[in-house]
């Protein structure tokens, strides 16, 4: 559709980003187009509908100059960017996509340590640079088998990882405030661990944290201080669960072995603080592998992930209790 439906009578949809066909067919009759920034603000004054991504903030002064909204339905997971309680307050729907998001995310993740570990984004640029000239004994890395990988956080998608990860003969640890019961840590094969200790004995450290007050800068400088040394570090959580000006200086001096990320600060918006690029001396190691937050960057999953948050609409404007609600008129988590 080419702009927003302004008829009266059918309810407005603002979808903030490009989507699929098949999503804008299953919305189809409501209007909806992708309209970022300033313009984004105007056409959701009309909305009934906001169907939001990852770059997207929502919070009480959005809201507020947005009177005839109904829901918020964000296609993602972690919803650190959208304030669930104003919404809640405005009797406005805020759904996520709790479960779609964490096969995909997994499978990156293993990708991203083999990637790092093996060296091959630095292969790669070796290949292509004209001056490979057959096997050298360059670029030698480490594997996974007979490693110890630590989890920082241990929700869905660290669970999902370390499932994949059995197959590779690794030791398995997590620190996390939540323990696991007994049978799922014996049927993963994974321990839990103080924070401290896991750092300290961990070939591999997986960010999997949620961006909380708690979690902020979680792995900076007085925890990199305590890796082991070599340690290889990856962030597939938050950005702002890593310090990355930390990391950096840890790299430079040798005691970070590397660092792969899929999820960097500068996208954490409801941060006034937060960096406004990725440092030069990050990108500039080559010791790094940086992704551009393909974590469900997987047709089949992305489209899934936006059918879901559609239905979520179709819910809210029929009148029902949206199915992935966390937050709206009189729930709040841990509500009865």
């Amino acid at each position: 559709m080419n702009g927003i439906e302004n008829d009266a009578r059918r309810p407005v949809i603002v979808a903030t980003h490009r989507i699929f066909p098949e999503t804008r067919q299953l919305l189809a009759g409501a209007g909806e187009e992708a309209l970022p920034g300033a313009v984004l603000h105007r056409a959701a004054a009309d909305a009934s509908a906001l169907l939001a991504f990852m770059p997207d903030r929502v919070d009480d002064a959005f809201l507020a100059a947005s009177p005839k909204l109904k829901i918020v339905a964000a296609a993602l997971k972690g919803y650190d960017n959208f304030d669930g309680e104003a919404c809640a307050r405005r009797g406005v729907w805020l759904t996520i996509v709790p479960d779609l998001l964490t096969v995909p995310a997994a499978e990156l993740t293993i990708g991203l340590m083999i990637g790092l570990a093996r060296q091959i984004a630095a292969g790669d640029a070796h290949v292509r640079s004209g001056d490979y000239r057959g096997w050298r004994p360059a670029f030698y890395g480490r594997g996974l088998a007979g490693e110890t990988v630590g989890f920082v956080g241990f929700g869905a998608i660290g669970r999902a990882i370390a499932e994949r990860l059995r197959p590779f003969q690794t030791t398995l640890l997590y620190a996390d405030p939540k323990p696991l019961d007994a049978a799922t840590e014996s049927a993963l094969g994974i321990t839990r661990l103080p924070l401290d200790a896991l750092l300290g004995r961990a070939d591999y450290i997986i960010a999997a944290a949620p961006l909380t007050p708690a979690t902020l800068h979680l792995i900076g400088e007085a925890a990199l201080a305590l890796v082991k040394p070599g340690a290889l570090l990856i962030n597939v959580a938050r950005g702002s669960v890593v310090d990355e000006a930390a990391v950096a200086a840890a790299l430079a001096d040798g005691r970070l072995g590397g660092y792969a990320a899929d999820v960097f600060e500068m996208e954490d918006w409801q941060r006034t603080d937060r960096p406004r690029e990725i440092a030069a001396a990050l990108r500039a190691h080559p010791r790094t592998v940086l992704t551009p937050h393909l974590g469900s960057a997987v047709v089949a999953s992305r489209q899934a992930i936006e059918r879901r948050a559609a239905e979520n609409i179709l819910d809210a404007l029929a009148g029902r209790v949206p199915r992935d609600a966390i937050y709206g008129p009189g729930l709040r988590p841990g509500a009865p």
